[in-house]
Order: C-alpha cells, then structure tokens, then sequence
C-alpha cells in the first residue's frame, strides 16, 4: 500500500481518532495525542505540517501499529482507503 504524499498533520490526527487518539496537548506545531485503547497509554508526537514527508509518516504508521498489534499494510489500508 502506497501512503499518501500529500497527507498534513491535522488530518492525519483526525483519521487517528478511530484508535482512540486524542489530542492532549500541542507545543508549537507538533500535537501529542495518546490512546488509551489496549489498556495502556500510547504518546506520539505528529508535525502539523501541510504535507507529512513519507519517513515521518512510514514511522508514525509503524508506532501505531506496534501498539496496536496489527500488520502495518493493513493499518494503512484501513487508515487512507476508508
């Protein structure tokens, strides 16, 4: 699955929230969210730029799924194919 090029910070945070991420705070224009999901909190940090570059994105994407104990392609196709 091909992540998207032109995916900006905020709307990935909105995508996020069907995992449970909230935004709990922001300092300058990096938002912290935290799921609380598997029972346990998960932080991460996201760039709230107008285009993630796709390391930043593949690495967030990769955190996410670890926490959430699903195949990464999978998390990405439910993420930006819905």
């Amino acid at each position: 699955m091909k992540l998207p090029r032109d995916l900006s910070g905020h709307d990935l945070a909105k995508l996020l929230r069907r995992y449970g991420y909230e935004i709990i705070r922001q300092t300058c224009s990096h938002p912290q969210l935290k799921s609380g999901l598997r029972g346990y909190d998960h932080h991460i940090t996201i760039p709230a730029y107008r285009a993630l570059k796709l390391g930043t994105l593949s690495e967030i994407i990769s955190g996410i799924a670890a926490y959430l104990e699903v195949d990464r392609a999978q998390l990405a196709e439910d993420l930006f194919n819905k």
